[in-house]
């Protein structure tokens, strides 16, 4: 996490009545920690900033109006009222944060500007936060437990994300406590195409506790701790070198990232606000759900959390903000480390009810996705080397130049280096080669491209066959989708006349033929054959530099010589 939520943004902040340091001087530890005054300004693009107002977009929480109501019951201030403190009741609040916390907390101008920002700047966002961490703290206090380490922890991933569980960073950090991917796979979080286990709640949590202990290990102290995991133990040892070996946040902090200096006075800020949160009437905005309105089951085969919401009729936003760990909205089934699928808890029984039918449902897009990869799994295919033609490659793999050309969708005989050709598939089943599949009913949704790829032919071939100009079809119209027979025997012959790409002259038994395809040159034609050049072209086809070539016809190419 060595990083990167702050590293396309810096903080910057500037005295208003003093300066910390004079002539480029560091001031000392404890005349630093004994002001009281003064204050900062946050820049608006600021990370923090921008992670709370992330908050805004998500879609889950409850009726405002039904919030207002309760707060009014709560509080003893007035609706909307910001309470404002002085520097000495700020000081005593912290020494009360001091008495039953193993981290250190200091206040200071600093740490002011932040308690600012949650307190007064963004209190709607604040509250917010708060609602979320009904939901998530009962999993990091539990976890921070286990390993024995500060409670207050829980409050980093405010920082690090504002509990919003599909922060991405502007570099790619991601989940609840932002673990960048190198960092994330030293503690086991699994990435791939389907699956991101930096977000889940469970397993980040259990990656940052274990990464917390690995710090503290190094450095035995938690503000030390907090600025490794914002900057990493590079930039904190370079730090402590600099200010003489002093292992002091206050001490180094001049000699470290902007952005780190400033993470520790964040962090001790918002454990003051949500410590103190009703002495400044701020109260929690709750999501729909809280923790224990969420069940955990772990899923047996793979599902698609689609099919979820439609059976169970619960939105699909709420689905993928309890699971936010599937990238593709598919649980995927592992039985060596199988996943899970979070549901509210008054629809578990509901799920378990119609398991067995929310397993095997499939859509039709589905079904043929999964042909597909059924297909391809036993599916041959081959990468064109220079020099090669469909003649070689064909004879090469026991099959014909046409199936090849029918398992790509290729007309004539071109190929390039590099091209990765399909040369042998599993048959299609009996079904789709029966009389009755001539023809085929358009479904809703479908496209000339989906039915193509379905049947193995080309858009080309279904507007020819069905006398289509363009491509606009409609739900029940009926489709050619084999080759009319009256077209066959004319097709097999133009096929046959369209493969002398490697026919022997009969007169010399010293040269093979190419045909030429529309676009070809002399130069495209010598580098598809590396022992031959253009100037060698040009002289035993008898030609100029000025004539051009018509596709069809025949270029002598030399034998390659054994």
């Amino acid at each position: 996490m060595y990083k990167r939520i702050f590293a396309s943004a810096f903080i910057s902040l500037f005295f208003i009545s003093f300066s910390l340091f004079a002539s480029g001087e560091q001031a000392s530890v404890d005349s630093l920690k004994s002001i009281g005054q003064g204050e900062f300004t946050i820049a608006p693009d600021d990370p923090v900033v921008a992670m709370l107002d992330s908050l805004a977009l998500l879609t889950v929480f409850q009726n405002i109006e039904k919030r207002k109501e309760d707060v009014e019951n709560l509080s003893s201030f007035p609706v909307g009222f910001v309470p404002e403190y002085s520097d000495s009741v700020y000081n005593e609040r912290f020494k009360e944060l001091n008495a039953y916390s193993t981290i250190e907390f200091v206040y200071n101008p600093y740490v002011k500007t932040f308690i600012n920002l949650y307190a007064n700047r963004r209190r709607e966002l604040t509250e917010r936060v708060m609602g979320l961490g009904q939901l998530y703290y009962p999993i990091f206090e539990e976890q921070l437990d286990k390993y024995n380490l500060p409670l207050e922890l829980k409050y980093l991933a405010v920082i690090e994300s504002a509990l919003n569980p599909v922060a991405r960073s502007r570099v790619g950090a991601t989940g609840l406590w932002q673990f960048m991917y190198g960092t994330g796979k030293m503690y086991g979080l699994e990435v791939n195409s389907m699956v991101d286990d930096r977000s889940d709640i469970y397993k980040s949590t259990i990656a940052a506790a274990e990464h917390f202990v690995d710090l503290y290990k190094i450095y035995n102290d938690w503000n030390l701790v907090l600025c490794a995991y914002n900057a990493g133990p590079g930039n904190v040892n370079r730090a402590i070198r600099r200010a003489g070996g002093v292992k002091d946040f206050w001490a180094i902090r001049h000699y470290l990232p902007r952005e780190t200096q400033n993470y520790v006075p964040a962090f001790m800020a918002v454990t003051y606000v949500m410590e103190n949160a009703h002495a400044h009437n701020l109260y929690p905005n709750p999501p729909i759900y809280s923790h224990l309105d969420v069940d955990t089951m772990i899923v047996s085969k793979q599902l698609s959390l689609r099919t979820v919401s439609e059976f169970l009729d619960i939105p699909l936003d709420h689905l993928r903000y309890l699971n936010p760990t599937f990238r593709q909205n598919i649980i995927p089934h592992n039985e060596r480390n199988p996943y899970s699928l979070r549901l509210p808890r008054n629809y578990t029984g509901l799920f378990i009810a119609n398991e067995d039918t929310i397993y095997n449902h499939r859509t039709p897009e589905q079904i043929r996705q999964e042909e597909l990869a059924a297909q391809m799994a036993e599916t041959t295919t081959h990468v064109v080397r220079s020099g090669e033609v469909l003649g070689s490659i064909a004879r090469r793999y026991g099959t014909s130049v046409r199936e090849i050309q029918r398992l790509n969708n290729i007309r004539g005989t071109l190929i390039r280096p590099g091209q990765r050709l399909i040369v042998r598939a599993p048959a299609r089943p009996a079904t789709q080669l029966a009389a009755n599949t001539n023809t085929h009913v358009v479904k809703r949704g479908e496209t000339l491209g989906v039915i193509a790829s379905r049947y193995r032919i080309t858009v080309t071939d279904i507007q020819h066959w069905n006398n289509l100009s363009g491509t606009v079809i409609r739900a029940g119209q009926h489709l050619v989708v084999r080759r009319p027979e009256s077209m066959e025997n004319a097709a097999v012959a133009e096929t046959e006349s369209s493969e002398p790409e490697e026919t022997n002259d009969q007169q010399t038994g010293e040269y093979f033929y190419y045909v030429v395809q529309q676009g070809d040159t002399l130069y495209d034609i010598a580098a598809k054959y590396e022992h031959t050049s253009v100037e060698e072209l040009k002289e035993i086809n008898d030609l100029s530099t000025d004539d051009g070539l018509n596709p069809g016809q025949k270029i002598k190419i030399a034998v390659e010589p054994s």
